[in-house]
């Protein structure tokens, strides 16, 4: 009788430790962002003000302007939609905003043949003050999967006391459990540090605070407590911010340095922003080079046709979605001038300069002194001494090309020496180029 005792006592000291080493750790869905994801995002013009009449709408417009063809496949409805919550804690939308309902709406969306996205938050509240997710994680992982939901963008608000890790993590795996393929947007502005954790967590992850379109930084304001006005980070700001963040990046999990302003403009504690269409250029032409998701968020019943010429350039996007899914380096940082190359499948290289300057730049492009060599990340080298590459202007097609490798100049005959190349870079603005090996 004392080795049975005993012996049970053991399994009852044992049973807490087994159960504490069985976790519901579930996989996110693979295959969902094997390039950056595209699309449109009501906030950035709309912010709470949403309705179903916009969101058919702006479907509308993106199959007509022929978005959906150039790949922004998702229409993300963000913060604003949300109703109560019923007496079995499920939540609903709001009646008079979408009378149809969020499931009609997605079948709508589905039929025009793109993917609908929706909107939550990790905490008690979301950032416009609506039900927030904290507690009822897997009753709204259901219910988005009941909708035909295609798309959650999880944000950061409201969360006191909250593990950042842990929360994101309960939310996959909701997801998971849930059972319908839905691509998970993390967005708690790189507080955490996600890029250290979130690989296997989500398919994308915020690095930076809230954009605004304003191409340099924007000066500081103060109210009248004398406390600092909200201002939104400027397209220089990110890039800083999410440059050194590159080894991060690749198939399936990516940086998010925020959304798209192009076409976009906002009036803040009484301040203008707006960019131009070579600031938009720039701000789309680095987003690519960054392999960042490109998520519109513009007014598409309002896109003029610069702004649509931008964000639908067939070159610029395939530099985004290259599959070899390696973000783009800054290899020269001087002053008003920025020189990235980003490596290509096929031995291919992007490559752009950027003008922060409030003059043209007339600049000699030698390459003997822009070699690459990006071991620690994709294993690549662009070796101009030896590789000779043909160019394509991604923003001026028309330009003749030009080769980097010349043969036949120099003290000695057949030597091949680089070709220097005279560009100019207009103010706020780029000039990029694809490099294709010539065989």
């Amino acid at each position: 009788m004392k080795r049975l005792t005993i012996f049970i006592a053991a399994i009852l000291v044992a049973l807490p430790a087994a159960a504490q080493r069985r976790t519901a750790d579930l996989p996110k869905f693979e295959g969902l962002a094997d390039t950056p994801q595209m699309g449109w995002n009501s906030w950035n013009c709309f912010m709470t003000e949403i309705n179903e009449d916009l969101i058919k709408a702006t479907a509308d417009a993106m199959v007509e302007l022929g978005l959906v063809d150039a790949g922004y496949i998702y229409l993300n409805l963000d913060d604003g939609w949300h109703g109560d919550r019923d007496e079995l804690g499920f939540i609903t939308c709001d009646p008079v905003k979408f009378p149809s309902g969020i499931k009609a709406l997605a079948d709508y969306v589905h039929s025009k043949g793109m993917k609908l996205g929706i909107y939550s938050d990790a905490g008690d509240f979301t950032c416009a003050g609506y039900s927030g997710s904290r507690g009822h994680e897997y009753q709204d992982a259901i219910t988005y999967a009941s909708w035909g939901i295609d798309y959650l963008k999880y944000d950061w608000c409201a969360t006191q006391n909250a593990n950042p890790k842990g929360s994101y993590i309960l939310m996959r795996n909701a997801l998971a459990k849930a059972g319908r393929p839905i691509l998970f947007s993390m967005c708690e502005w790189g507080s955490n540090k996600p890029w250290e954790w979130a690989a296997d967590v989500g398919h994308s992850w915020r690095t930076t605070g809230d954009i605004g379109p304003a191409f340099l930084p924007v000066p500081i304001t103060y109210n009248e407590q004398g406390r600092p006005n909200w201002r939104p980070q400027s397209i220089i700001d990110i890039i800083n911010q999410n440059e050194p963040l590159r080894k991060y990046a690749g198939p399936g999990h990516w940086n998010d340095p925020d959304m798209l302003e192009v076409g976009n403009n906002i009036t803040v504690n009484g301040i203008y922003y707006e960019m131009t269409d070579s600031e938009d250029r720039a701000h789309f032409t680095m987003w690519c080079m960054m392999a960042a998701p490109l998520i519109l968020g513009n007014d598409l019943t309002k896109i003029t046709p610069e702004a649509l010429a931008t964000i639908t350039n067939k070159e610029m996007i395939a530099i985004d979605q290259d599959p070899l899914g390696v973000q783009g380096l800054r290899l020269i940082n001087e002053e008003t001038l920025q020189y990235w190359f980003k490596p290509l499948a096929n031995g291919e290289w992007a490559f752009c300069v950027m003008n922060t300057g409030e003059e043209p730049a007339n600049i000699a492009l030698d390459w003997s002194k822009l070699e690459v060599d990006d071991q620690e990340v994709s294993g690549r080298k662009t070796s101009f001494d030896t590789i000779n590459y043909t160019s394509k202007n991604i923003w001026n097609p028309k330009e003749k090309p030009f080769t980097t490798l010349v043969k036949g100049k120099g003290k000695q005959r057949g030597q091949m020496v680089t070709n220097v190349v005279n560009v100019t870079v207009p103010v706020h603005d780029v000039v990029a180029y694809r490099l294709t090996p010539v065989k």
